[in-house]
């Protein structure tokens, strides 16, 4: 396409004891992407158009003896598990929820609600996969996914490459569009007293040709 060019005088001028004076520049060739020009962007002349949704998740669980932690699907050692209806994998619920948030279908509990013995023990990860079908067959693609989980105990920096690994498997996505990370609260608040665990989640959802 042919550059648009731009050219115009630049102008000062002294009002303090002298007459004004009127500088005037050579003229100055400023190139204007017509990308940039209104109404001439790649997208609108090719007919395209791409519909970009973000949601946001956030869940916690308390501790509980005698209970499996897991969390983005990964078996985590630790002397207590986190006490839920399903297998209480707060790092993918939160996920879920964003995902869900972003495409506005509700959240988890209106599609696997906790009074339905059906998900008793159940996997979050199988429900996770339900989710991105559910996605799916709306025409939604994720872009990418971003996780953080709000831990005092245990450590998780080691088990993070395989909840990316595992969620990414699930949703078939590649690793490199799934971020998984963990901090503390600097032992304020349940999770810095040990009592539970906290994560919140970020969806990026996009729909080609709404």
């Amino acid at each position: 396409m042919t550059p648009r060019w731009w050219s115009g005088p630049a102008t000062a001028s002294s009002s303090s004891w002298a007459p004004t004076t009127t500088l005037r520049s050579p003229p100055r060739r400023i190139w204007i992407s017509p990308a940039l020009c209104w109404g001439s962007g790649r997208g609108r002349s090719e007919g395209l158009s791409l519909d970009l949704r973000v949601g946001i998740g956030y869940d916690v669980h308390r501790f509980a003896e005698g209970r499996r932690l897991v969390l983005g699907g990964v078996d985590v050692p630790f002397e207590r598990g986190l006490l839920g209806h399903s297998d209480a994998d707060v790092a993918t619920h939160a996920l879920m929820d964003a995902l869900l948030g972003a495409a506005c279908l509700g959240d988890i509990g209106q599609h696997f609600p906790p009074s339905d013995p059906t998900y008793k023990d159940i996997s979050s990860l199988f429900l996770l996969g339900r989710v991105g079908r559910l996605l799916s067959e709306r025409g939604w693609q994720i872009v990418n996914l971003d996780v953080s989980i709000i831990a005092q105990r245990p450590r998780l920096a080691e088990h993070l490459p395989a909840m990316r690994r595992e969620i990414g498997r699930v949703l078939g996505l590649d690793a490199a569009r799934v971020s998984l990370k963990a901090t503390t609260s600097d032992q304020l608040g349940f999770t810095g007293r040990g009592e539970g665990i906290a994560a919140c989640a970020v969806a990026l959802l996009k729909l080609e040709n709404p």
